[in-house]
């Protein structure tokens, strides 16, 4: 058996690792396809959403287009217009008295209440009297005396006019006697201007009201000392009835003023509180100041009130109203109904239709609530005074049944 012939050993392989699995390439690109899908689906629901309530919208404001709109609305009327002057102004006393004593001498008695109404002539305090009582008993014998003497004189006189003629005196006694006689008659003057003196200084001991009105605070109690001299007063009185108010309008509506009143015409002025909404007194105007402000442009005017309710009270401050004119038959709109934009005023005009239109107006003179319209309606014209907001040019609208409007309009 032959011999068997060992080949040599192989050489020893070396397997290398195995290499990592190739990515795709193609992966990236899908995810950016599924995401750009993503977003398209996502894109056109939005889109169909955003379409579907736009057509709500839509539909929305079409029938709100076609739903009445709820307003208040009243009609143009025909009536007049006053014309006032505004002013502010200040009530003032028609006449202010301090009342002092004219004697000196001791307070006694005080007559008055703070605050009371007096007439002229009412004594209000007095003085002790009995100084100047004396005064006048001295002067009425001074005067008794000298009207003895003078009778005395007299009897002399014509004693020495009979010797006289009698030629048994010379002319010169007869007339010394007549000049004794004149000297006494002088002196019986002189002691009767003496007791009127006396008698006026003891009248004055009782200080009297010198005119009819509201008395104030007492300044001197009952037993001081007062003096004719004294700077204060005993009391101040003030004249409400009548009173008068001060107040300034401006220098361009002077004129008008002044026109009126050269044609002795009568200017009602009428003054309110200072909200200037309710009446207080109504007067007329007395006269316009002879100067006007430079520092403010303004002249004073000067109303003069009978405020017999006592209304009005000095240094009250009123809003006044003086009636210049009156304009007739002009056509009157409420102030809420006017609306203004870039081409003027304007009121929405409500038409037989039951629709609104805009009605564009010429305006005249404000006074209070009432505008007067110089042209673009007429009388009987209805407008709207609420609700204007939410109007458009062809809305329905349906009045309101407690907007004061004489027709009620519904939708057609």
């Amino acid at each position: 058996m032959p011999a068997t012939k060992l080949l040599p050993p192989a050489p020893e392989v070396k397997l290398l690792p195995p290499a990592p699995p190739k990515r795709h390439r193609w992966t990236g690109i899908l995810w950016l396809l599924l995401f750009a899908a993503a977003g398209f689906v996502g894109y056109r629901y939005y889109k169909a959403s955003q379409q579907k309530k736009a057509a709500a919208d839509a539909a929305q404001a079409a029938s709100l287009a076609h739903r009445p709109v709820s307003i208040a609305a009243t009609s143009a009327r025909r009536a007049d217009m006053p014309i006032y002057l505004r002013g502010l102004g200040t009530v003032t006393a028609f006449n202010t008295v301090n009342v002092k004593s004219r004697v000196d001498g001791p307070l006694v008695k005080v007559n008055f209440k703070e605050g009371e109404f007096v007439n002229a002539g009412d004594i209000l305090v007095e003085i002790d009297p009995r100084t100047f009582q004396v005064l006048v008993e001295q002067a009425q014998g001074q005067l008794a005396r000298d009207q003895a003497q003078i009778n005395d004189a007299k009897v002399n006189l014509a004693r020495y006019q009979k010797l006289w003629d009698e030629g048994v005196i010379a002319k010169q006694q007869l007339d010394t006697q007549a000049s004794q006689v004149g000297q006494f008659q002088g002196s019986i003057e002189a002691d009767q201007a003496n007791i009127d003196s006396a008698k006026l200084n003891l009248s004055f001991a009782k200080v009297t009201a010198p005119i009819s009105g509201r008395i104030g605070l007492r300044l001197v109690d009952a037993g001081n000392i007062v003096h004719a001299t004294d700077a204060n007063p005993l009391v101040v009185i003030t004249q409400m009835q009548p009173i008068a108010v001060l107040f300034t309008i401006p220098a361009d509506s002077l004129q008008p003023i002044l026109a009126k009143l050269r044609a002795n015409a009568k200017l009602p002025v009428d003054a309110y509180d200072r909200a200037d909404r309710n009446k207080i007194a109504t007067g007329s105007l007395l006269t316009v100041d002879n100067q006007i402000d430079p520092n403010t442009g303004t002249s004073r005017l000067k109303a003069v009130f009978d405020n017999t309710d006592n209304a009005l009270f000095p240094n009250q401050f009123v809003n006044c109203r003086l009636l210049l004119d009156t304009k007739h038959g002009v056509v009157l709109v409420p102030a809420p109904a006017i609306e203004r934009g870039p081409q003027g005023a304007y009121v929405y005009l409500v038409k037989p239709d039951h629709t609104a239109t805009m009605r564009a107006i010429t305006l005249g003179i404000t006074e209070g609530n009432d505008v007067e319209v110089a042209s673009g309606l007429a009388v009987g014209d209805q407008i709207v005074t609420d609700g204007q907001d939410k109007l458009q040019e062809g809305s329905n609208v349906e009045i309101r049944p407690d907007s004061g409007s004489p027709t009620q309009a519904g939708t057609p």
